[in-house]
This record gives structure tokens, C-alpha cells and sequence, in this order.
């Protein structure tokens, strides 16, 4: 039987915020799989930051989409073909089809998903890249200790709400810093001990009334003015896992005023700070085993919660994107392309 793909590609490449003329939809004829490949239904697509870097031609840890190209995401999937003895029809699997209906993927590239032991979205967030990004970054690189603590930002996103909440589990006192009223209060109930609101004034001396200790450990995702508030308040020998920098994504230049960088510099030195940026995949061999026992049994418990925000539609992919970008979303952002069939 063939299939008809319904796709989104990069059509070209956006000068500071993504505009729909950036994105083309077309309709293809999907590929049949070849020994070794599955022929994938797209039930979810997920939607992450990083993928602002991949529709720019700038140096990054990865290659752009090529402009003509299907945009890049991981998804979940259903087999409609396998030619692989891994995987059969009907199984359920996360892989990394992008934004289209359907997709042809190697076999050695998927994971199998067991849809009664966690709901399927949890693949693409809490159990999947992002909540493995929180666990690594915050485990190998923050090196969390009872009673120290830690700030992140963004903090209701699937990442910074991760951070939070492990971090609580290991003893820490936790900052969570969002955007807005409604992401404040759920911090709070998501047991943040302090939630601040980057978008209230003043955010440097609220930061600095919260936090009389300091702080040991600042789990990075934002960059701009946040890092601004939260440097001053580093103590000796904090530890900054730098995941993401979403406040510059649509920048197309530096930022006015002087060259704050020997400030920087300084304080690194004076302070002994350790400033880490990492791209997750580096901790996979050693560490995704422990996140997916751990993290899963964290999340049975109820130790960990997650919060998902679903849009239904591909065609809708572009502007969901772009309203993330700017702070949008609540919590894990996903595409719903077509109906679990079971």
C-alpha cells in the first residue's frame, strides 16, 4: 500500500522571528522502506527550541536543514510497514521523522515504546530528549548537593520543571524563574520553593531577597536578562550547565551597550565558577540507561509531574513554533498529527 506524506519544509531562512513565508507545505508520496527501514505513521511531533538553530546556516553542533528540506523533529510513530525483525506492525515508536504525516526511518534509530506503561507524549518530554537533557545536565554537570540552591529558568518548560523537581528530590532549595502569573503559580505547585516572575519589575532584587545563601548551581536555558540577575548572586565554586540561550534565538545582532565580557571573565576567575554548555546526546552512553529507570519510576510515584501543551494539527506546526519561541507554550509542546488507532 502507498502513502501520501503530508509535509512542512523549511522554505527559507528566517532573518530574527520565523514568519509563515519561512515554511512550505507539499504532499509526497512516502518511500516504501528498504531492508533494515520501518514505514512510520506520525501520531505526535515534537516541538523544541533547538530547532531555531537548525532552520539558520550559522556554525552550531549541528548541520542545518537544508533549505527545500523537511524540518527536523522527534516524533511517535506507528509501524505501517517494518522490514526490520526489530519492529512489526502496529508497534508504537519514538523516532525522528520530523514534520510530516508519515515517515521512512531505519530500524536503528527508533526505540520501542510500551504505551501501557507511560502515556506515548512522555517520549517526546518528560521521558524523552528533554527530560534526559534536565537529568544529565543537572546530575553529571551541576552535581547537585543536600542543601544547596539551585535557580533555573524557564522553569515550567520540560526541561526546567525536570531540573526543579530533581533537584528537589536531591535536597536542594530551588528557584524556579517563568514568565507570567499562571506559570508562577504552577511552580508552586509543582514544589518549587521560590517562583519568580521574569516579566514583573525588578527581578534582580527579588532574586536577591530569595536567595540571602546565594546560589550553587544556575541551570541555564535562557541567557539575556535572567543570566543578568542570577550572575550576581553565584557563590564560589557554582556550577552553570548551560542547556539553552532562547532569549537570543531570533537575534540577528549583539545586544547594545558595552562589552560586558571581561566582567564576565572576572567573575568566573574570582569566584572559581564553572560555566558548562553540553548538547545531551554527549551523556547518552553512560547515562540514558539510569535516566529512563530512574525518571520512570520518578514519574509512577508522582515525585515527578509534567505538564504538556498539545496543539492538533500539523499544518499548525509553524505558528505553534514561533509562539514557543517567544514563550507561548505551557510546558511540553507537541503536535498531535493523527489518532492512536487502538
Amino acid at each position: 500500500m502507498s502513502y501520501i506524506s503530508q509535509q512542512i519544509r523549511l522554505a527559507s531562512r528566517p532573518q530574527g522571528v520565523p514568519q509563515p513565508e519561512n515554511f512550505r507545505t507539499e504532499e509526497h508520496q512516502v518511500r516504501e522502506p528498504s531492508d533494515g527501514e520501518v514505514l512510520l505513521r506520525t501520531i505526535y511531533l515534537s516541538l523544541d527550541p533547538y530547532m531555531r538553530g537548525r532552520m539558520s546556516d550559522a556554525e552550531s553542533y549541528a548541520e542545518p536543514v537544508t533549505v527545500g528540506e523537511v524540518m527536523v523533529g522527534a516524533t511517535v510513530s506507528e509501524v505501517l510497514d517494518s522490514r526490520s525483525p526489530d519492529f512489526e506492525q502496529g508497534q508504537i515508536v519514538r523516532g525522528y521523522g520530523g514534520w510530516q504525516s508519515h515517515s521512512t526511518e531505519p530500524a536503528a534509530s527508533l526505540r520501542a515504546l510500551d504505551p501501557d506503561s507511560a502515556p506515548i507524549t512522555t517520549a517526546l518530554g518528560v521521558l524523552g530528549m528533554p527530560g534526559f537533557t534536565a537529568y544529565a545536565g543537572l546530575l553529571a554537570l551541576g552535581r547537585p548537593e543536600p542543601g544547596e540552591t539551585l535557580a533555573v529558568a524557564a522553569a515550567t518548560g520540560p526541561v526546567g520543571s525536570a531540573v526543579g523537581q530533581i533537584a528537589k528530590l536531591k535536597g536542594c532549595r530551588t528557584i524556579g524563574i517563568a514568565g507570567g502569573a499562571d506559570k508562577v503559580a504552577h511552580l508552586r505547585d509543582l514544589g518549587f520553593d521560590v517562583a519568580l516572575d521574569h516579566r514583573a519589575d525588578d527581578l534582580g532584587s527579588r532574586l536577591r531577597d530569595a536567595t540571602p545563601d546565594g546560589i550553587d548551581i544556575y541551570f541555564e536555558n535562557v541567557g539575556g536578562a535572567v543570566f543578568d540577575a542570577v550572575l550576581p548572586r553565584l557563590n564560589t565554586f557554582a556550577r552553570v550547565p548551560v542547556c539553552g540561550l532562547a532569549a537570543t534565538y531570533n537575534s540577528t545582532e549583539l545586544p547594545e551597550g558595552p562589552d560586558r565580557s571581561p566582567a564576565l571573565m572576572g567573575l568566573i576567575l574570582r569566584k572559581s565558577l564553572t560555566l558548562r554548555g553540553f548538547i545531551q546526546n554527549e551523556f547518552v552512553p553512560t547515562m540514558f540507561e539510569s535516566f529512563l529507570r530512574d525518571m520512570g519510576a520518578w514519574v509512577r510515584a508522582g515525585d515527578v509531574r509534567y505538564r504538556e501543551d498539545i496543539t492538533e494539527g500539523l499544518e499548525r506546526a509553524p505558528e505553534v513554533f514561533t509562539g514557543m519561541l517567544g514563550g507561548g507554550n505551557f510546558g511540553k509542546t507537541l503536535i498531535k498529527v493523527s489518532d492512536l488507532q487502538r
